[in-house]
C-alpha cells in the first residue's frame, strides 16, 4: 500500500503534479513556496499578495530552486489564481479575516479544496464555511504545522487508542504582552522579517486565544475560564497544574483546552489510560507513575508542514483540523486602551483590540464582538475603558465587509 510519499512520487514520474495556488506571500506564504520545488509531486502555479514585490520574490526563491518551465500566475487579484484552471488546491496564507473570508468563498464557488494557514477567519467563519465545502465535496481545512492541527493530531491518537483525553493545548511562543501594537513590536518584527501587526498579535495573546479556539471548535472542548488559565511550567508541572482543583490543580473541569508558557514550540495532549491495566502499561513506558500522562510533541514546522495538507486534501479527501457542525469557543475583543466615542478601532494585531478566549455560548449571551469581524471600518459607539469585552453596544461593525455578512450567515442558520 503506497503512502503520501510514495504516491506523490508516482505523480511526479508520471507528469501529474498537485497544483497549488498561494494567497498571501508573506512569512507563511514565501515559507511554504519556498519549500515545494523540494516535495515531488507538487508544484505551485499561483501566487497571489497584495504587494505584488512579494509575490515577484516568492516566486524567484521557488524558480532558484526549480526552473522547470511552468507558468506561474503572479498578482495582486486572488481571483486570478483561485479561478485558474492549472489551480487544484488553494492556499490561504494572509493571517487576514476579510481577504480570508473572500478566498473562501471564491475557492467554495470555483469548486476547489482550500487549505487555511489563517487561524483567524477560520474561527469566525469556519463552521459555516466547512458545512459549505462538505455539500459541494470539497476539502476544507486547517493547515499541518499549525499548532491547532498538532495538537488536534495527538488528540485523535489517544482517541483512537481508546485514552480519555482530559486537556489539550500549546506552548505559548512569546511572553504575553497585553498591550503589545505595532509600534512596541517593531525593532523586533525587523530583525525576524515579521510584519509588526502579525508580531503583535502573537505578543498580546490574539494569536494563542484564536489558535485554541479552533481547537476548542474541532474537539468539543471549552477554556475552563474566561482566557484560560495560562500556567508556566515545564511537563512535570504541567500535568500537575492542569489537574482539577481537588487535586491541587487549577481546572474546575476536564475537557478543556489551555496554553502553558514553558512548552513551546511544543504541543500537547494530558490522557488517562481506560482501565486500570492500561494505566499501569502507560507508567510502565512513559516512566511516571501517575494517574494522568502528558504527549507531548516538541515541535510544530509551521507552514513547512502545509504542502503535506494540500497533498491529503487532494489525494485523500482528508483534512487536518475542522470545526464541528456548531461554534464551541469565540475569541472575543478586548480593549487594549481606552477608546473614545467616535474613534476608528482597528483590528487583530493594531492598536486598540485584543482576544481572548470564552465559550460560544457566553459570546452569543453577551452579544460579545467576534474579534475577526473588527476589520474594514468599526467606530466606537462610546466611550470605552481599556480592558472592556466589546460588545456590540459599543462598537458600529462595518457590514459591508464578506467577513461580516458570511458570520452573520452562520449565526442565523448554525446559531
Amino acid at each position: 500500500m503506497a503512502g503520501l510519499f510514495e504516491e506523490l512520487k508516482r505523480r511526479d514520474q508520471e507528469g501529474h503534479p498537485i497544483r497549488l495556488g498561494v494567497i498571501g506571500a508573506g512569512q507563511m506564504g514565501r515559507g511554504l513556496i519556498s519549500q515545494i520545488p523540494a516535495i515531488p509531486g507538487m508544484t505551485v502555479t499561483g501566487i497571489c499578495d497584495v504587494d505584488l514585490s512579494r509575490a515577484e520574490h516568492a516566486r524567484d526563491l521557488y524558480r532558484d530552486q526549480d526552473d522547470d518551465g511552468n507558468a506561474i500566475t503572479v498578482t495582486m487579484d486572488f481571483r486570478q489564481v483561485v479561478n485558474a484552471r492549472d489551480v487544484d488546491v488553494v492556499i490561504e496564507a494572509t493571517g487576514k479575516t476579510e481577504p480570508g473570508a473572500q478566498v473562501a468563498l471564491a475557492t467554495f464557488l470555483a469548486r476547489k479544496h482550500l487549505v487555511l494557514l489563517n487561524v483567524e477567519v477560520d474561527i469566525t467563519i469556519g463552521v459555516l464555511m466547512k458545512q459549505l465545502f462538505d455539500t459541494a465535496g470539497l476539502v476544507y481545512t486547517g493547515s499541518d504545522g499549525d499548532e491547532p492541527a498538532a495538537t488536534f493530531a495527538l488528540y485523535r491518537f489517544a482517541r483512537a487508542m481508546g485514552m480519555e483525553v482530559l486537556v489539550a493545548g500549546k506552548g505559548k511562543n512569546n511572553k504575553l504582552r497585553p498591550e503589545a501594537n505595532p509600534d512596541t513590536a517593531l525593532e523586533e518584527a525587523e530583525e525576524k522579517h515579521m510584519n509588526p501587526a502579525m508580531l503583535a498579535s502573537f505578543q498580546d495573546g490574539t494569536k494563542t486565544m484564536a489558535e485554541m479556539t479552533l481547537l476548542a471548535n474541532a474537539t468539543g472542548f471549552v477554556p475552563d475560564v474566561v482566557g484560560m488559565h495560562g500556567t508556566s511550567g515545564d511537563l512535570e508541572a504541567t500535568v500537575a497544574q492542569l489537574d482539577l482543583e481537588e487535586n491541587g490543580g487549577v481546572l474546575s473541569q476536564f475537557g478543556v483546552v489551555e496554553y502553558v508558557d514553558g512548552l513551546a514550540p511544543g504541543v500537547f495532549v494530558i490522557v488517562r489510560g481506560q482501565n486500570e491495566t492500561v494505566r499501569e502499561e502507560l507508567c510502565y513506558m512513559l516512566k511516571k507513575d501517575r494517574e494522568h500522562q502528558i504527549l507531548y510533541r516538541p515541535f510544530h514546522l509551521g507552514s513547512l508542514e502545509t504542502p503535506l495538507t494540500a497533498a491529503r486534501a487532494f489525494l485523500n479527501h482528508e483534512a487536518a483540523i475542522v470545526p464541528l457542525d456548531h461554534p464551541v469557543a469565540e475569541t472575543v475583543a478586548v480593549a487594549k486602551r481606552d477608546i473614545k466615542s467616535g474613534e476608528d478601532v482597528d483590528g487583530i494585531g493594531g492598536y486598540c483590540v485584543r482576544g481572548v478566549i470564552e465559550t460560544h455560548q457566553a459570546q452569543q449571551e453577551n452579544r460579545h464582538i467576534p474579534i475577526g469581524l473588527i476589520t474594514g471600518h468599526c467606530v466606537a459607539r462610546r466611550d470605552i475603558a481599556k480592558d472592556t469585552v466589546l460588545s456590540s453596544d459599543d462598537i458600529a461593525l462595518d457590514t459591508t465587509t464578506m467577513v461580516y455578512r458570511l458570520r452573520s450567515l452562520q449565526d442565523t442558520t448554525i446559531g
